[in-house]
């Protein structure tokens, strides 16, 4: 009887394990990916159970997203077709989200690449095709965009095998299938004649036929590897994961085992699994799905869910050390209280080490003196999470963004980018100027069709406060991207801000007549009738130095008149100082005040005499 039901399983497994997929979506920034998987979503006729706007990405839920059209959370969905359910995974395309592609790689068995059919492979698709052929997944090229206005598909095809030998590919990796695609219009064939094209069913096939089926083992104990935590209103927290090994069924009491080795024992509250974009209810989920699963109260990303029985840890997912940490403090300027919902260090403190269930690149660090120092993969990494938490109602400070140096060998070692950059040849000269005095290494240099590919290895010091400035030097046609190179020796101090600020003197209400006695003296960022406090940076100087300036100030009004009263004065538009613009301008001395409402830049210390005295220690 044991033996017939041993082979009833075994049967189970092989039928079950051949219908599914598990396949991620990898590209680079702004080449198409969520726009494809909404295609996907809407033709396989899944249930979204939502209304969905033609011109709204589905996957795009968030706010952010929407706004800056990249995608920064992964995301899960499912469809089916033709019997056999295929998981997807929609990936971030950048690489400071790097902690979010490792991990959601983790529950794939294969990779869709897709390519932009004028621009060809880019540096963000470097850094998460590299991630995806160590991991061993077979990868399916799919020439994205081939309706596009000057698309060149047989240019980016050979562009992508350039790319898979660099990167190392084996044999098997390099003989790549190619489905020619237009996500736009939902169609794709494995021809590049669009006219030819009728669905977008072409891409499922090639996933059925080309990416393997699971090969977990649903006999072995129970191995689940969390690789995302959501919260819930009214079920906590909810882990997500594959599958690795068993079944996993409702209600059972399952071992859990924490990044130190510890196990503790648990009962589900919730078992769940993926159908079009929602999360529903299971009986049980088997080896090779991906699950949600609620009633582990402090679950976090990379920890195992195993046998209450049997229990074995999988290995833990080793993700990349942060490159860029600022210092979080709680807001002390004049106004303070006036625009923020959360302005307390407790609530600052409980929200920032919340991000760490969900962010495994981030990290935070305590200080003695109340404050805390965030890490992260990037700028963009960090300046991200600062939008989130002034979006949900925090005010606080943030400091000058710095880079994370290391000892190795008694020698202090600094991170380095790899930066490509893509400009019209009458622009790259000033690049390769800029990049010199960054100390950046120019590596490869080429002209094709009038556009200069340039690629550097530069501090990652050296870009700070570069990419405003590189917008201006190519007069905005300029594509820049970089990605964490390696740690090399220290290079000191490699950019320095050469202007000083224009610091307004007193408070209250900027006055037109103040403004513009000032405005020779440099760029300013504030117009008329904008609230303003002593020590608050209202321009940039454009000498070295700073300058107390009063942009308060009102004109004497008497009884005199003369001819030119009443002349219309010219004023210089003011320069808006957004949150990204304002962390690349700031100083050692300088911070960032942000609120739900503002974002100002200030001096560390407000009063000019105290910042004198400051300066001299």
């Amino acid at each position: 009887m044991a033996n017939r039901s041993a082979v009833r399983a075994d049967f189970y497994f092989k039928i079950f394990m051949a219908n599914i997929r598990n396949v991620a979506i990898i590209a680079h920034v702004d080449h198409g990916k969520t726009t494809l998987v909404d295609a996907l979503l809407k033709q396989s006729r899944t249930k979204l159970n939502k209304e969905t706007n033609e011109a709204i990405c589905i996957m795009d839920s968030n706010e952010l997203e929407r706004e800056r059209g990249i995608t920064i959370f992964s995301k899960n969905a499912s469809v089916e077709w033709n019997g056999t359910k295929i998981n997807i995974i929609d990936t971030p395309g950048h690489a400071d989200f790097g902690g979010e592609v490792e991990r959601v790689l983790n529950m794939a068995d294969g990779c869709l690449l897709l390519v932009d059919a004028k621009e060809g492979p880019m540096p963000q698709t470097r850094f998460v095709l590299k991630k995806a052929l160590e991991m061993g997944h077979r990868v399916i090229v799919i020439i994205n965009k081939i309706d596009k206005p000057g698309a060149r598909a047989d240019f980016a095809i050979n562009k992508t095998f350039d790319l898979f030998v660099e990167l190392g590919a084996n044999d098997q990796a390099l003989d790549f299938p190619v489905v020619y695609a237009s996500g736009r219009e939902g169609k794709a064939g494995l021809e590049n004649d669009l006219s030819k094209m009728v669905d977008i069913s072409p891409i499922f096939e090639a996933i059925l036929k080309h990416i393997p089926a699971p090969v977990n083992d649903i006999n072995k104990p129970l191995q689940l590897l969390i690789t995302n935590v959501v919260p819930d209103d009214f079920k906590g927290r909810i882990a997500i994961g594959r599958v690795h090994n068993g079944i996993i069924r409702a209600g059972q009491e399952i071992s859990h085992i924490n990044r130190e080795g510890k196990i503790e024992k648990c009962r589900l509250v919730s078992l769940m699994t993926f159908s079009g974009l929602n999360r529903i209810e299971a009986k049980e989920v088997v080896a090779g799905d991906i699950a949600a699963i609620a009633g582990i109260a402090d679950a976090t990303v990379g920890e195992t869910i195993a046998d209450s029985l049997n229990p074995q840890a999988l290995p833990l997912l080793s993700i990349e050390e942060p490159t860029v940490k600022m210092t979080f403090m709680v807001n002390d300027s004049p106004f303070a209280g006036r625009e923020g919902e959360f302005t307390t260090s407790r609530q600052i403190k409980e929200r920032l080490h919340k991000e760490l269930e969900t962010d495994v690149a981030l990290k935070i660090e305590d200080t003695s003196d109340g404050k805390w120092i965030v890490s992260g993969r990037g700028e963009l990494h960090l300046s991200i999470l600062i939008e989130r938490l002034r979006r949900e109602g925090f005010e606080f400070q943030i400091s000058r963004p710095q880079v994370i140096l290391k000892e190795v060998d008694g020698k202090k070692m600094a991170p380095y980018e790899r930066v490509f950059i893509e400009v019209p040849e009458e622009y790259y000269g000033s690049i390769i100027q800029k990049f010199g005095i960054r100390k950046g290494e120019l590596k490869e240099m080429s002209n094709n069709d009038g556009i200069v590919y340039l690629e550097f290895i530069v501090p990652t010091q050296g870009l700070f406060g570069y990419r405003s400035e590189f917008l201006t030097d190519t007069k905005g046609l300029g594509i820049m991207n970089a990605n964490f190179y390696e740690y090399r020796a220290d290079p000191g101090i490699v950019n320095e801000r050469e202007q000083g600020s224009l610091v307004t003197c007193e408070s209250g209400q900027t006055n037109l007549y103040g403004l513009v006695n000032i405005q020779d003296r440099g760029v300013l960022f504030f117009g008329p009738a904008a609230e303003v406090y002593e020590g608050q940076v209202v321009g940039s100087n454009s000498r070295s130095g700073d300058i107390r300036v009063n942009v308060c100030k009102t004109k004497q009004l008497s009884n005199m008149r003369s001819k030119n009263d009443g002349a219309a004065e010219h004023f210089n538009t003011p320069k808006t100082m957004g949150l990204e613009d304002s962390l690349e301008y700031i100083s050692d001395d300088e911070l960032v005040e942000v609120t739900p409402k503002s974002v100002r830049i200030r001096k560390m210390w407000l009063d000019e005499n105290m910042a004198k005295r400051m300066s001299k220690n």
